[in-house]
């Protein structure tokens, strides 16, 4: 896998990532909130690692 390829992906994972923001401001969602707010944070985790490791490549 190159940083490109690497890139692209974790792009497509980003675009995903306002749904979950949408989900997390849901009232009616009961103990599933846990797991959007969980899986958002996994996401932004995944996006500053790949920041660290590839600084020179910008997420779009």
């Amino acid at each position: 896998m190159t940083p490109e390829s690497i890139k692209e992906k974790i792009a497509v994972i980003a675009l995903k990532r306002s749904v979950l923001i949408q989900l997390s401001n849901r009232e009616d969602l009961g103990n599933l909130t846990i797991d959007v707010v969980q899986a958002l944070e996994e996401i932004n985790d995944l996006i500053a690692d790949f920041q660290k490791t590839f600084p020179d490549l910008a997420i779009s």
